[in-house]
């Protein structure tokens, strides 16, 4: 099948299959839509007045700036639908459906040995770095990984600027969580 018989079954050809410039005589095998509204219906060109065509086409004119805006966001998520990552939304806990209680896949990500040995590992703070960091995460001593682990998803799930509209002060708050955690975690897994 030709280049030309496949265009011809994309949209309305004209019968004659001339160019739709006015005074051009020539074949019209290219098409270019009519409108922003109408991406599917066409105008069919020779090659020289397609180029001046989307040369001046704009996808854009007529529209507002807030329509503008609508679609170029639904462009960025390719038109599927999306939800709000925040309190207000059912879908607000992305992590609440998935649980690893009985702690199954954490040794195969984490490549340890066991539940029981990490649990086995308790670590007394008596070094300054380690209590200040324990105090960022409000936990207490004796702490194990797990607690470690359960206590950072925990924070990190409730201070996620996605969940907090983008409040500064959680983003503080979170970053200062996340260097408490790797400090502790530093400290637990020797």
């Amino acid at each position: 099948m030709d280049i030309q018989s496949t265009l011809s079954t994309l949209g309305d050809q004209p019968a004659a299959g001339r160019c739709e410039h006015p005074a051009c005589a020539a074949a019209g095998i290219y098409r270019a839509p009519k409108a922003h509204h109408q991406l599917n219906d066409y105008y069919w060109f020779c090659l020289d007045h397609v180029r001046e065509y989307n040369k001046n086409w704009n996808f854009c004119a007529g529209l507002d700036a807030k329509t503008i805006e609508r679609e170029i966001r639904n462009d960025t998520v390719w038109r599927r639908p999306t939800w709000p990552l925040n309190g207000n939304s059912r879908r607000s806990n992305l992590g609440a459906w998935f649980e690893d209680d009985l702690e199954i896949l954490e040794d195969i990500i984490d490549n340890s040995d066991s539940t029981h040995a990490k649990q086995s590992k308790q670590f007394v703070h008596d070094e300054p770095e380690a209590a200040q960091a324990m105090r960022a995460m409000n936990l207490v001593a004796p702490l194990t990984l797990t607690a470690l682990k359960s206590r950072y998803k925990d924070l990190v799930k409730r201070l996620h600027p996605d969940t907090n509209n983008g409040d500064k002060n959680a983003e503080d708050k979170l970053k200062s969580i996340n260097e408490a955690y790797a400090t502790l975690k530093k400290f637990v897994t020797r």
